[in-house]
């Protein structure tokens, strides 16, 4: 087994290859998550379409008749406050403090551009999905709160 110095931490190969292995099955679209999300709204009579990409941020759902779009962000990846899936690793903390930081840096700035561009803005976050009746809830509420804002 080699073993790897890199940035005062050792890793051997074999840790290397399975940790490159995981980080390439973690999915950008189509996730549980995303797919319950959507499951939900369209049980709801919601219509909508996925990842545009001429909006800001490349939103998971877009509701174009309700002017809303949603983002089902993962926990860690999107670092949802006070969550206990939203841990910093303990291992290459210089580098995940980093990129994490990143990734909640880039989406406030697509939410503010959403809302400029007038989108009412829904983050769903996955830990959210564990209790169907209070998504559903939240989601009928917000999409509803939205239609009678853009009504005004």
């Amino acid at each position: 087994m080699k073993v790897s110095v890199k940035e005062g931490f050792q890793t051997s190969n074999d840790e290397t290859e399975q940790r490159s292995k995981n980080m390439a099955a973690i999915k950008s679209r189509d996730t549980k998550p995303e797919i319950l999300t959507r499951r939900l709204l369209h049980a709801l009579g919601y219509r909508f379409r996925l990842h545009l990409k001429d909006l800001p941020g490349c939103p998971d759902v877009v509701l174009p008749k309700y002017k809303t779009v949603i983002f089902i962000n993962g926990c860690f990846w999107h670092q949802h406050n006070g969550c206990k899936f939203s841990s910093m690793p303990k291992s290459n903390q210089d580098y995940w403090q980093k990129k994490l930081n990143n990734n909640t840096i880039r989406d406030e700035i697509n939410i503010a551009k959403l809302i400029t561009l007038g989108w009412n803005v829904i983050v769903v976050w996955e830990c959210e999905t564990k209790d169907i009746t209070s998504l559903r809830s939240r989601l009928t509420n917000m999409i509803h709160n939205s239609q009678s804002d853009s009504r005004e």
